[in-house]
């Protein structure tokens, strides 16, 4: 298959009515390991918002389950990608998202922010170290995608624009952007989460890889120091090489999801939408029980 197969279906579809199409093309055929690092980072950055990282850590869930909590994250936003929001499994996974966080006091400004996250930090990660950029039909889907996905989450005044969500994101981090003991506690379990995806010594530099992929104010947000500019230069130089390596490859002829990725262990035996996620009041004893039962 040529490897502008997709590009050009794309082509063909319009952003503002085919876009959960076109992102289930670019997700999961274009760019399904980058969509899944870029995602996790994305994620990764509001952890660094202290009325964020202190609710996280506050609950436990990112610290002391965080296999659960990523498997989880990954799963419900997986079943959206693949069958929609509006029928069986994409419609239950909506519900479960929105059940999950009504039951933390969530600002509005917090929810804008996590969304914008989801629009902005994918296209810079796709500009930076995929096997191309995203394309002004892509950027113009993925944005229509979040802002139907925010609707359905009750988000109110959601940007209109990829640009309105790129000045709402960096905006926002200027003026939040702080060291918490809260954010800090969730940011560790994280990066110690990814190390242990990988056998020794590679575990050790997977973490290393990731502070490498901070930009200064986050890392300085998490309280880390900044690394050596040689280590830093090799790492985002080593992704660059792996998309130019993509690049020669034939398009890919069959969708990967983001449960087919090795990262996500918690559920051998399969799982239910209904399953996942957070249910606060309940025993963690109960909800594994629940979980694989």
């Amino acid at each position: 298959m040529r490897r502008d197969h997709w590009i050009r279906q794309i082509s063909r579809l319009d952003p503002d009515t085919d876009y959960h199409e076109i992102y289930g093309i670019s997700s999961s055929y274009e760019f399904p390991w980058d969509t899944m690092q870029a995602l996790g980072f994305a994620l990764y950055r509001t952890y660094a918002v202290p009325s964020i990282g202190q609710l996280l850590g506050q609950t436990g869930e990112f610290t002391e389950r965080a296999q659960k909590r990523y498997d989880d994250t990954v799963l419900i936003l997986d079943a959206v990608g693949e069958h929609g929001p509006d029928v069986g499994e994409g419609r239950e996974a909506v519900r479960r998202m929105n059940r999950m966080h009504g039951a933390y006091d969530i600002s509005n400004d917090d929810y804008r922010y996590v969304l914008s996250t989801f629009v902005v930090v994918p296209k810079r990660w796709m500009d930076a170290y995929a096997w191309r950029p995203y394309s002004p039909r892509e950027v113009r889907a993925a944005t229509n995608y979040y802002r139907d996905l925010g609707r359905r989450m009750n988000i109110k005044d959601i940007p209109e624009t990829y640009e309105e969500f790129e000045r709402l994101m960096d905006d926002y981090e200027r003026r939040h952007f702080a060291y918490d003991p809260g954010g800090h506690a969730v940011s560790e379990a994280t990066l110690d989460l990814m190390a242990s995806w990988y056998p020794g010594l590679l575990g050790t530099a997977a973490r290393r890889a990731s502070v490498c992929l901070m930009d200064p104010p986050l890392r300085a947000a998490f309280g880390y120091k900044d690394p050596n500019p040689t280590v830093e230069r090799v790492v985002r130089g080593g992704l660059r090489m792996r998309g130019r390596f993509v690049r020669l490859l034939p398009a890919r002829g069959t969708p990967q999801h983001g449960r087919d990725s090795s990262t996500v262990r918690g559920y051998p035996n399969g799982y239910r939408i209904a399953d996942l996620g957070t249910f606060p009041g309940r025993r963690p004893a109960q909800e594994a029980r629940h979980s694989h039962g």
